[in-house]
Protein backbone atom coordinates (compact mmCIF):
# COMPACT_ATOMS: atom_id res chain seq x y z
CA UNK A 1 0.00 0.00 0.00
CA UNK A 2 1.24 3.53 -1.03
CA UNK A 3 1.71 6.33 1.57
CA UNK A 4 -0.77 7.94 -0.36
CA UNK A 5 -3.09 5.18 -0.15
CA UNK A 6 -2.32 4.71 3.81
CA UNK A 7 -3.22 8.95 4.11
CA UNK A 8 -6.30 8.81 2.50
CA UNK A 9 -7.19 5.25 4.49
CA UNK A 10 -6.48 7.57 7.42
CA UNK A 11 -8.58 10.39 6.64
CA UNK A 12 -11.77 8.46 5.40
CA UNK A 13 -11.62 6.53 8.89
CA UNK A 14 -11.09 10.00 11.13
CA UNK A 15 -13.89 11.36 9.01
CA UNK A 16 -16.02 8.08 9.67
CA UNK A 17 -15.71 7.59 13.51
CA UNK A 18 -16.80 11.61 13.48
CA UNK A 19 -20.25 10.64 11.62
CA UNK A 20 -22.29 11.68 15.34
CA UNK A 21 -20.81 15.26 13.84
CA UNK A 22 -22.03 15.26 9.97
CA UNK A 23 -25.12 12.78 10.36
CA UNK A 24 -27.80 15.40 10.88
CA UNK A 25 -26.52 17.58 7.78
CA UNK A 26 -26.43 14.56 5.96
CA UNK A 27 -29.99 13.79 6.78
CA UNK A 28 -31.32 17.06 6.31
CA UNK A 29 -29.68 17.46 2.52
CA UNK A 30 -31.68 13.95 2.27
CA UNK A 31 -34.71 15.49 3.37
CA UNK A 32 -34.59 18.20 1.16
CA UNK A 33 -34.22 15.90 -2.02
CA UNK A 34 -36.49 13.67 -1.05
CA UNK A 35 -39.74 16.46 0.07
CA UNK A 36 -38.22 17.82 -3.77
CA UNK A 37 -39.11 14.22 -5.67
CA UNK A 38 -42.32 13.90 -4.14
CA UNK A 39 -43.53 17.83 -4.86
CA UNK A 40 -42.18 17.10 -8.58
CA UNK A 41 -43.89 14.13 -8.86
CA UNK A 42 -47.09 15.79 -7.47
CA UNK A 43 -47.00 18.35 -10.16
CA UNK A 44 -46.32 15.73 -13.13
CA UNK A 45 -48.81 13.31 -11.81
CA UNK A 46 -46.32 10.65 -11.61
CA UNK A 47 -47.01 8.20 -8.61
CA UNK A 48 -44.49 6.93 -6.67
CA UNK A 49 -46.44 4.99 -4.45
CA UNK A 50 -47.91 2.38 -6.60
CA UNK A 51 -46.39 0.61 -9.93
CA UNK A 52 -47.35 1.31 -12.89
CA UNK A 53 -47.96 4.93 -12.67
CA UNK A 54 -51.89 5.81 -12.19
CA UNK A 55 -52.62 9.44 -12.22
CA UNK A 56 -55.69 8.97 -9.77
CA UNK A 57 -53.03 7.88 -6.79
CA UNK A 58 -50.74 10.51 -7.55
CA UNK A 59 -51.87 12.48 -4.61
CA UNK A 60 -50.31 9.77 -2.33
CA UNK A 61 -46.87 11.93 -3.25
CA UNK A 62 -47.90 13.91 -0.96
CA UNK A 63 -46.89 11.46 1.82
CA UNK A 64 -43.69 11.55 0.77
CA UNK A 65 -42.80 15.61 0.73
CA UNK A 66 -45.02 15.01 4.00
CA UNK A 67 -41.67 12.40 5.05
CA UNK A 68 -38.79 14.38 3.59
CA UNK A 69 -40.19 17.80 5.08
CA UNK A 70 -40.32 15.99 8.62
CA UNK A 71 -36.70 14.59 7.83
CA UNK A 72 -35.51 17.87 7.20
CA UNK A 73 -37.09 19.83 10.63
CA UNK A 74 -36.05 17.11 12.45
CA UNK A 75 -32.37 17.00 11.52
CA UNK A 76 -32.31 21.03 10.90
CA UNK A 77 -33.45 21.08 14.57
CA UNK A 78 -31.04 18.50 15.77
CA UNK A 79 -28.59 20.85 14.16
CA UNK A 80 -29.32 23.76 15.79
CA UNK A 81 -30.48 22.54 19.33
CA UNK A 82 -28.72 19.37 19.82
CA UNK A 83 -30.82 15.98 20.32
CA UNK A 84 -33.51 16.37 22.78
CA UNK A 85 -36.10 13.50 23.33
CA UNK A 86 -38.56 14.72 21.14
CA UNK A 87 -36.77 15.34 18.47
CA UNK A 88 -35.40 11.70 18.85
CA UNK A 89 -38.94 10.60 19.02
CA UNK A 90 -39.63 12.19 15.94
CA UNK A 91 -36.78 11.33 14.05
CA UNK A 92 -37.53 7.55 15.20
CA UNK A 93 -41.23 8.04 13.61
CA UNK A 94 -40.21 9.58 10.56
CA UNK A 95 -37.40 6.92 10.03
CA UNK A 96 -40.24 4.15 9.64
CA UNK A 97 -42.03 6.39 7.31
CA UNK A 98 -39.15 6.41 4.85
CA UNK A 99 -39.09 1.92 6.33
CA UNK A 100 -42.60 1.49 4.36
CA UNK A 101 -42.07 3.86 1.54
CA UNK A 102 -38.93 1.57 0.60
CA UNK A 103 -41.43 -1.40 0.68
CA UNK A 104 -40.09 -3.59 -2.30
CA UNK A 105 -37.02 -2.28 -3.30
CA UNK A 106 -35.52 -6.07 -3.20
CA UNK A 107 -38.05 -6.86 -5.40
CA UNK A 108 -36.88 -4.14 -7.85
CA UNK A 109 -33.09 -4.79 -7.16
CA UNK A 110 -34.03 -8.29 -8.17
CA UNK A 111 -35.50 -7.43 -11.23
CA UNK A 112 -32.49 -5.54 -12.37
CA UNK A 113 -30.26 -8.19 -11.72
CA UNK A 114 -31.95 -10.44 -13.66
CA UNK A 115 -31.87 -7.98 -16.35
CA UNK A 116 -35.81 -7.02 -16.59
CA UNK A 117 -37.15 -3.24 -16.50
CA UNK A 118 -38.58 -1.72 -13.09
CA UNK A 119 -42.80 -1.26 -13.28
CA UNK A 120 -42.00 2.52 -12.94
CA UNK A 121 -38.50 4.20 -12.43
CA UNK A 122 -40.04 6.69 -10.64
CA UNK A 123 -41.30 4.32 -7.65
CA UNK A 124 -38.07 2.41 -8.07
CA UNK A 125 -36.10 5.72 -7.59
CA UNK A 126 -38.50 6.53 -4.17
CA UNK A 127 -38.09 3.29 -2.56
CA UNK A 128 -33.84 3.95 -3.12
CA UNK A 129 -34.00 6.95 -1.36
CA UNK A 130 -36.63 6.16 0.95
CA UNK A 131 -34.30 3.48 2.29
CA UNK A 132 -31.12 5.38 2.42
CA UNK A 133 -33.18 8.02 4.46
CA UNK A 134 -34.77 5.31 6.77
CA UNK A 135 -30.35 4.93 7.73
CA UNK A 136 -29.92 8.12 7.96
CA UNK A 137 -32.95 9.13 10.25
CA UNK A 138 -32.39 6.16 12.32
CA UNK A 139 -28.15 6.89 12.41
CA UNK A 140 -29.30 10.66 13.47
CA UNK A 141 -31.66 9.26 16.13
CA UNK A 142 -28.37 7.83 17.71
CA UNK A 143 -26.23 10.64 17.50
CA UNK A 144 -25.59 11.48 20.95
CA UNK A 145 -23.94 8.02 21.67
CA UNK A 146 -20.59 8.00 22.24
CA UNK A 147 -18.66 6.47 19.18
CA UNK A 148 -17.10 2.89 19.45
CA UNK A 149 -13.19 2.26 19.48
CA UNK A 150 -11.64 1.40 16.53
CA UNK A 151 -10.44 -2.54 17.24
CA UNK A 152 -11.57 -5.30 15.10
CA UNK A 153 -13.33 -7.90 17.78
CA UNK A 154 -12.26 -11.65 17.23
CA UNK A 155 -14.46 -13.23 14.79
CA UNK A 156 -17.18 -15.22 16.95
CA UNK A 157 -20.18 -17.23 16.24
CA UNK A 158 -23.71 -16.20 16.66
CA UNK A 159 -24.97 -17.65 19.77
CA UNK A 160 -27.16 -20.95 19.56
CA UNK A 161 -30.82 -19.43 19.84
CA UNK A 162 -29.29 -17.41 16.25
CA UNK A 163 -27.83 -20.34 14.62
CA UNK A 164 -31.17 -22.10 15.27
CA UNK A 165 -32.81 -19.18 13.58
CA UNK A 166 -30.47 -19.72 10.24
CA UNK A 167 -31.67 -23.16 10.44
CA UNK A 168 -34.77 -22.11 10.55
CA UNK A 169 -34.63 -19.98 7.82
CA UNK A 170 -32.73 -22.17 5.60
CA UNK A 171 -35.25 -24.96 5.86
CA UNK A 172 -38.19 -22.53 5.33
CA UNK A 173 -36.74 -22.46 1.54
CA UNK A 174 -35.90 -25.94 0.77
CA UNK A 175 -39.72 -26.55 -0.19
CA UNK A 176 -39.63 -23.18 -2.15
CA UNK A 177 -36.11 -24.37 -3.90
CA UNK A 178 -37.53 -27.71 -5.03
CA UNK A 179 -40.70 -26.20 -6.18
CA UNK A 180 -39.12 -23.83 -8.77
CA UNK A 181 -36.46 -26.15 -9.94
CA UNK A 182 -39.31 -28.89 -10.56
CA UNK A 183 -41.02 -26.60 -12.89
CA UNK A 184 -37.61 -25.65 -14.30
CA UNK A 185 -36.96 -29.32 -15.34
CA UNK A 186 -40.42 -29.37 -17.21
CA UNK A 187 -41.93 -31.03 -14.44
CA UNK A 188 -45.28 -30.91 -12.52
CA UNK A 189 -45.91 -29.06 -9.59
CA UNK A 190 -49.48 -27.92 -8.18
CA UNK A 191 -51.30 -28.93 -11.35
CA UNK A 192 -49.51 -26.72 -14.17
CA UNK A 193 -46.20 -28.33 -16.00
CA UNK A 194 -42.92 -26.57 -16.32
CA UNK A 195 -43.31 -25.55 -19.69
CA UNK A 196 -47.12 -23.57 -18.82
CA UNK A 197 -45.00 -21.73 -16.06
CA UNK A 198 -42.38 -20.78 -18.99
CA UNK A 199 -45.03 -19.23 -21.35
CA UNK A 200 -46.35 -16.94 -18.04
CA UNK A 201 -42.97 -15.82 -17.41
CA UNK A 202 -42.60 -15.20 -21.26
CA UNK A 203 -46.02 -13.68 -21.40
CA UNK A 204 -45.02 -11.74 -18.26
CA UNK A 205 -41.78 -9.92 -20.06
CA UNK A 206 -39.52 -12.08 -17.98
CA UNK A 207 -35.90 -10.89 -19.28
CA UNK A 208 -33.60 -12.93 -21.75
CA UNK A 209 -31.53 -13.68 -18.73
CA UNK A 210 -34.13 -15.12 -17.16
CA UNK A 211 -35.39 -17.00 -19.26
CA UNK A 212 -31.98 -18.71 -20.37
CA UNK A 213 -31.32 -19.90 -17.62
CA UNK A 214 -35.46 -21.82 -17.14
CA UNK A 215 -34.25 -23.12 -20.49
CA UNK A 216 -31.05 -24.28 -18.59
CA UNK A 217 -33.27 -25.99 -16.48
CA UNK A 218 -32.05 -23.23 -13.54
CA UNK A 219 -34.74 -21.38 -11.87
CA UNK A 220 -32.85 -17.30 -10.96
CA UNK A 221 -35.12 -17.09 -7.88
CA UNK A 222 -33.81 -20.81 -6.38
CA UNK A 223 -30.48 -19.56 -7.39
CA UNK A 224 -31.23 -16.12 -5.18
CA UNK A 225 -32.26 -17.87 -2.54
CA UNK A 226 -29.49 -20.18 -2.53
CA UNK A 227 -27.43 -16.57 -1.82
CA UNK A 228 -29.90 -15.54 0.46
CA UNK A 229 -29.01 -18.56 2.73
CA UNK A 230 -25.37 -18.07 2.21
CA UNK A 231 -25.84 -14.72 3.63
CA UNK A 232 -27.75 -15.94 6.61
CA UNK A 233 -24.97 -18.28 7.68
CA UNK A 234 -22.19 -16.15 6.81
CA UNK A 235 -23.90 -13.47 9.30
CA UNK A 236 -24.06 -16.03 12.04
CA UNK A 237 -20.36 -17.97 11.28
CA UNK A 238 -17.18 -16.67 11.82
CA UNK A 239 -16.11 -16.69 8.04
CA UNK A 240 -18.69 -13.86 7.98
CA UNK A 241 -16.27 -11.56 9.38
CA UNK A 242 -13.00 -12.38 7.72
CA UNK A 243 -12.47 -13.25 3.63
CA UNK A 244 -12.54 -17.20 3.86
CA UNK A 245 -8.99 -19.04 2.26
CA UNK A 246 -11.02 -19.73 -1.02
CA UNK A 247 -11.54 -15.89 -1.62
CA UNK A 248 -7.65 -16.13 -2.60
CA UNK A 249 -6.32 -12.41 -2.53
CA UNK A 250 -8.91 -11.36 -0.13
CA UNK A 251 -8.49 -14.20 2.45
CA UNK A 252 -7.76 -13.92 5.59
CA UNK A 253 -9.00 -9.72 4.97
CA UNK A 254 -11.55 -8.18 7.05
CA UNK A 255 -15.19 -8.12 5.65
CA UNK A 256 -16.64 -4.91 6.16
CA UNK A 257 -19.24 -4.65 8.20
CA UNK A 258 -21.55 -2.90 5.78
CA UNK A 259 -20.89 -5.80 3.02
CA UNK A 260 -23.47 -8.13 4.83
CA UNK A 261 -25.67 -5.80 6.57
CA UNK A 262 -26.68 -3.75 3.72
CA UNK A 263 -28.12 -6.77 1.95
CA UNK A 264 -29.38 -8.28 4.78
CA UNK A 265 -31.39 -4.94 6.15
CA UNK A 266 -32.48 -4.72 2.91
CA UNK A 267 -33.82 -8.21 2.83
CA UNK A 268 -35.45 -8.13 6.00
CA UNK A 269 -37.07 -5.39 5.70
CA UNK A 270 -38.81 -6.56 2.31
CA UNK A 271 -39.12 -10.24 2.67
CA UNK A 272 -40.53 -10.15 6.88
CA UNK A 273 -43.26 -8.01 6.33
CA UNK A 274 -44.21 -9.38 2.95
CA UNK A 275 -43.94 -12.86 4.04
CA UNK A 276 -46.26 -12.06 7.45
CA UNK A 277 -48.95 -10.05 5.19
CA UNK A 278 -48.73 -12.42 2.96
CA UNK A 279 -49.44 -15.32 5.20
CA UNK A 280 -52.12 -13.38 6.90
CA UNK A 281 -54.34 -12.95 3.65
CA UNK A 282 -53.32 -16.94 2.50
CA UNK A 283 -54.93 -17.68 6.04
CA UNK A 284 -58.19 -15.99 5.46
CA UNK A 285 -58.49 -16.83 2.18
CA UNK A 286 -58.07 -20.77 2.92
CA UNK A 287 -61.00 -20.28 6.20
CA UNK A 288 -63.05 -18.71 2.90
CA UNK A 289 -63.35 -15.32 4.54
CA UNK A 290 -61.29 -13.84 1.31
CA UNK A 291 -62.01 -14.77 -2.38
CA UNK A 292 -57.80 -15.79 -3.86
CA UNK A 293 -58.16 -15.93 -7.78
CA UNK A 294 -56.23 -18.89 -9.36
CA UNK A 295 -53.99 -16.29 -11.69
CA UNK A 296 -52.09 -18.61 -13.79
CA UNK A 297 -53.13 -21.88 -12.10
CA UNK A 298 -55.72 -24.55 -12.49
CA UNK A 299 -57.74 -23.93 -9.42
CA UNK A 300 -57.71 -21.84 -6.57
CA UNK A 301 -56.21 -24.78 -4.24
CA UNK A 302 -53.40 -24.65 -6.59
CA UNK A 303 -53.26 -21.14 -6.17
CA UNK A 304 -53.32 -21.56 -2.22
CA UNK A 305 -50.58 -24.07 -2.24
CA UNK A 306 -48.12 -22.55 -4.16
CA UNK A 307 -48.89 -19.68 -2.14
CA UNK A 308 -48.20 -20.85 1.23
CA UNK A 309 -45.06 -22.49 -0.04
CA UNK A 310 -43.75 -19.02 -0.91
CA UNK A 311 -45.00 -17.12 1.96
CA UNK A 312 -44.03 -19.37 4.83
CA UNK A 313 -40.30 -19.20 3.17
CA UNK A 314 -40.42 -15.16 2.94
CA UNK A 315 -41.81 -14.83 6.05
CA UNK A 316 -39.27 -17.19 8.16
CA UNK A 317 -36.37 -16.06 6.12
CA UNK A 318 -36.96 -12.97 6.53
CA UNK A 319 -37.50 -13.26 9.93
CA UNK A 320 -34.31 -14.96 10.64
CA UNK A 321 -32.31 -12.61 8.85
CA UNK A 322 -33.63 -10.05 11.06
CA UNK A 323 -32.68 -11.99 14.39
CA UNK A 324 -28.92 -12.71 12.30
CA UNK A 325 -28.58 -9.30 11.49
CA UNK A 326 -28.74 -8.05 14.73
CA UNK A 327 -26.48 -10.48 16.19
CA UNK A 328 -23.74 -9.56 13.49
CA UNK A 329 -24.14 -5.92 13.85
CA UNK A 330 -23.70 -6.45 18.00
CA UNK A 331 -20.93 -8.71 17.30
CA UNK A 332 -19.06 -6.84 14.71
CA UNK A 333 -18.91 -3.32 16.67
CA UNK A 334 -15.71 -2.30 17.38
CA UNK A 335 -14.26 -2.99 21.18
CA UNK A 336 -13.77 -0.54 23.12
CA UNK A 337 -12.91 0.41 26.99
CA UNK A 338 -16.41 1.46 27.34
CA UNK A 339 -18.82 -0.73 25.80
CA UNK A 340 -18.00 -4.46 26.03
CA UNK A 341 -20.26 -7.62 25.34
CA UNK A 342 -20.58 -9.51 22.20
CA UNK A 343 -24.48 -10.26 22.06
Amino acid sequence: MTSAMRTMKVLWSAWWRRWPHWVAWATMLWGVAYAGLGLACVLSGTSLLRHGGDPALSGLDWAVVAVGALGTLGSAAVVRYGLRPALRGLLRVTCGLAGITAFSLLMDVITLILGQGVDSPASAANKALGAVGAVLLAATARSDRVPAGTDPRTPSAASPFVQLAAWAGTLAFVPYAAMKLVWASGGTFAGITGHEMLAVSERNGASEIFLTLESWGLDPTALLAVLGVSLLWGLVRPWGQVFPRWTLFLRGLRVPRWLPLAPALLGAATLAPYGVVGIGYLALATAGVLTMRRGDFHSTGDALLVGWIGMVAFAVYGIALTIAARSYWLRTRPASRKRCGAE
